[in-house]
């Protein structure tokens, strides 16, 4: 593989086969470091949420109590 000037950036042109294995496409975003002089590609796996799948997570034990966020300031009644 060669890397190859794109404007003032270098880019790296990802094969098929290569981007099949690590189920990227087009507009995927990922996650570029370096490590002991090593390039990573990472993809990112954004998850998305549910408020139905955030709901059927919370059980007796993980319920929270009444939270407060004012104080009263004249005669409210809460």
């Amino acid at each position: 593989m060669k890397i190859a000037k794109w404007g003032n950036s270098l880019v790296l042109r990802i094969p098929r086969s290569v981007a099949a294995e690590a189920q990227v496409k087009e507009g995927a975003i990922v996650d570029l470091s370096v490590e002991n002089g090593r390039l990573l590609v990472r993809p990112l796996r954004i998850r998305k949420y549910s408020l139905n799948s955030l709901l059927r997570k919370v059980s007796r034990r993980n319920l929270q109590g009444k939270v407060s966020a004012v104080k009263t300031v004249g005669r409210e009644a809460w």
